[in-house]
């Protein structure tokens, strides 16, 4: 096969999946490791695609702070099925934690609770979408506010949690990469996210298909270190079979 028409067929497996892996790419073209590394460069050079740590995705891995008015707007109605389908795991006399971001959110706005449910949380808007509910206790972690997340960061915020254990945490990023982890924008938001795993029995990550094969600033955790991610159906198939390879349990919501 001419290098032409393999450059070609790659721009295709990439755009038609989202995502594809240096070894299946190996498998469908028939060619080395080596020689697709080399296409691969050469193509996210001319601009037709990104490299991402063992493939190549058709969209940029990086990912950047944005406001989080500007965030809601985005992915909505995946984000709606995500939060609908994580508010069914909560059980009668839960006691949860809901990390920061739009997806917990709407997590949150889903939550209608029959019975007592203690929830601890970083996000202002979670907490002022749960006053609302007699039933439901919250505890709002003190500390520094971001304003582009309207949630806490901080050293007071990460002491007040080792007082206690919770049976789920939510939580929500701005990026998965299968060898990088789970990545967030800010640093001090991945250090409150490691102490909140460190005090829960479960770790649920809420992530829309866009999230996967991006990476961002600070890491919060490896995959290893998460129990389930929730997603929504836009998930390419490529993306849910590399999961279930690792092991990781993936729900997609409906």
């Amino acid at each position: 096969m001419a290098s032409l028409e393999r450059h070609q067929q790659i721009i295709d497996i990439v755009h038609q999946k989202g995502y594809e892996s240096v070894s299946n790419l190996c498998k469908s073209l028939k060619v080395s490791a080596v020689t697709i590394r080399k296409d691969l460069k050469l193509l996210e050079k001319a601009g037709k695609l990104y490299r991402t740590h063992g493939g190549a995705s058709n969209t940029n891995p990086f990912t950047t702070d944005r406001p989080v008015n500007e965030k809601e707007m985005i992915q909505t109605s995946e984000k709606k099925s995500i939060g609908k389908k994580a508010a069914t795991y909560i059980t009668a006399d839960d006691s949860i934690i809901i990390a920061s971001g739009t997806t917990m959110l709407a997590l949150a706005r889903e939550i209608l609770p029959q019975q007592k449910l203690i929830v601890i949380t970083s996000a202002l808007q979670v907490a002022s979408e749960l006053v609302k509910h007699n039933n439901v206790d919250i505890m709002q972690l003190g500390g520094i506010v971001r304003q582009s997340s309207s949630s806490v960061v901080g050293s007071y915020a990460e002491d007040i949690l080792k007082d206690f254990f919770c049976t789920k945490l939510y939580l929500g990023v701005d990026g998965i990469d299968f060898e990088f982890g789970l990545t967030t924008s800010n640093s001090m938001e991945a250090q409150l996210n490691k102490s909140m795993i460190s005090v829960v029995q479960k770790v649920v990550v809420l992530a829309d298909h866009t999230k996967f094969g991006k990476r961002g600033f600070s890491k919060i955790c490896g995959l290893h270190d998460i129990d389930e991610i929730i997603t929504d159906k836009g998930i390419s198939p490529a993306i849910v079979d590399q999961c279930q390879k690792l092991g990781i349990k993936i729900t997609i919501a409906e």
